[in-house]
């Protein structure tokens, strides 16, 4: 992990910023006060210095190492990105990677037909420029991170029959693209309010260039449903506090990642069906001007908060979300179908616009009256996945 930045690390980092990192190292208790001694008075020149840290902390392990990281990303940015920690592929190294990517990737199909086809090459027209895309870190150097978040057996409310499916198709789709992934099952409002929290302040998140956030559970508008609620007596965990945790101020490890939320669950009561005409004119002008006005200035600042974040919710506001009480909900099933097809080819947004088309062309049975939506976009570059990397 940090073998692989040894030399430049030795070559760049100034006498400030090491004597910075023996404190933080030292407040963190990867080192003692001895070690902080054996760098400082025993090494005169500062290659010396930097030389003796690097490797005194790489013998203590992973934990060590992902703490000196984290640290760097805290106290010299600069000194962080100048290292390759976060390397955005080039334009011609993309192409050779996905190749590589579309041989090598494991399959994790719900059915037989989702197989990547090792000939395919996605166009570099259709990724764009490095500076389009977000970057992605170092293989060497990530250790990707997901949460997911599954409620299956209530207290007082019916269970969540089928839900045990989607908690296996999505972790095996997020192991597949390369996350590790933390698995919690049935809590309370507050156990995952402190679970994302939890999850938000994790020293790994530094090795990671991107993360997902997975909560499935019983829902109603702005809020998911704990495992012991019940009428009269509320246990919930309200949606915003997701955009909470992991917003760059209190989430300094996630600034500039890209952070994707996925939501199961019902927002309301209503089927989301609706009888209309099918009509070939336009909307009279009094209609289409009725245009969504939810949408606010952003206050000046020098980082904004809620910055390359995307939530994808299995229903509209309101809506029920449907469940299959062997297969699992159908969002989760479209959503791991979508993926296992198109990841290798696809940015997320355009990934869950194919995921949005699966919900029009279903039959209109009753059990799939439902619209899946995308909200709180804020990513300002196109995310691709790059499976097998």
């Amino acid at each position: 992990m940090l073998g692989g930045i040894r030399s430049g690390f030795v070559g760049k980092v100034g006498l400030p910023a090491l004597k910075g990192l023996l404190d933080d190292l030292w407040q963190r208790e990867v080192l003692s006060t001895d070690d902080k001694d054996t760098v400082l008075e025993d090494q005169t020149i500062r290659s010396d210095r930097a030389r003796c840290l690097i490797d005194m902390v790489m013998a203590k392990g992973e934990r060590a190492s992902l703490a000196m990281i984290d640290c760097m990303l805290e106290r010299d940015r600069e000194l962080y990105l100048t290292l390759g920690l976060i390397l955005p592929p080039s334009p011609t190294d993309r192409v050779g990677e996905l190749s590589c990517a579309l041989s090598n990737h494991p399959r994790t199909a719900l059915s037989t037909s989702c197989v990547f086809d090792p000939t395919y090459t996605t166009p570099l027209d259709s990724i764009g420029t490095p500076a389009a895309i977000y970057a992605v870190m170092a293989p060497a150097n990530r250790t990707r991170m997901a949460l997911l978040i599954t409620n299956v057996h209530f207290d007082k409310v019916k269970d969540r029959d089928g839900a045990e499916k989607d908690e296996e198709d999505m972790s095996k789709l997020l192991i597949s693209l390369g996350y590790n992934v933390e698995q919690q099952r049935d809590l309370s409002g507050v156990e995952m309010d402190e679970a994302v929290k939890r999850f938000s302040k994790d020293p790994r998140l530094a090795a990671t260039d991107s993360v997902f956030v997975v909560i499935m559970s019983h829902g109603v508008k702005g809020a998911i449903l704990g495992v012991h609620h019940c009428d009269g007596v509320p246990d919930q965990f309200p949606i915003d506090n997701i955009y909470k945790h992991l917003d760059s101020a209190r989430c300094p490890k996630l600034f500039n990642k890209p952070k994707v939320i996925i939501i199961q669950a019902c927002r309301g009561v209503d089927d989301g069906s609706a009888i209309v005409l099918q009509v070939d004119a336009a909307l009279p002008p009094h209609l289409a001007d009725e245009v969504d006005a939810d949408i606010e200035e952003d206050a000046i600042h020098r980082v904004h908060k809620e910055k390359d974040m995307v939530s994808f919710l299995s229903s509209t506001a309101d809506t029920v979300s449907f469940r299959h009480s062997q297969q699992g909900s159908y969002f989760i099933q479209h959503l791991v179908e979508i993926f296992n097809l198109h990841a290798h080819e696809d940015h997320i947004e355009k990934l869950f616009k194919r995921v949005l088309k699966r919900f029009e062309d279903e039959p209109p049975s009753a059990d799939r009256r439902q619209m899946a939506v995308k909200e709180r976009c804020t990513l300002i570059r196109d995310f691709y996945l790059f499976p097998g990397l």
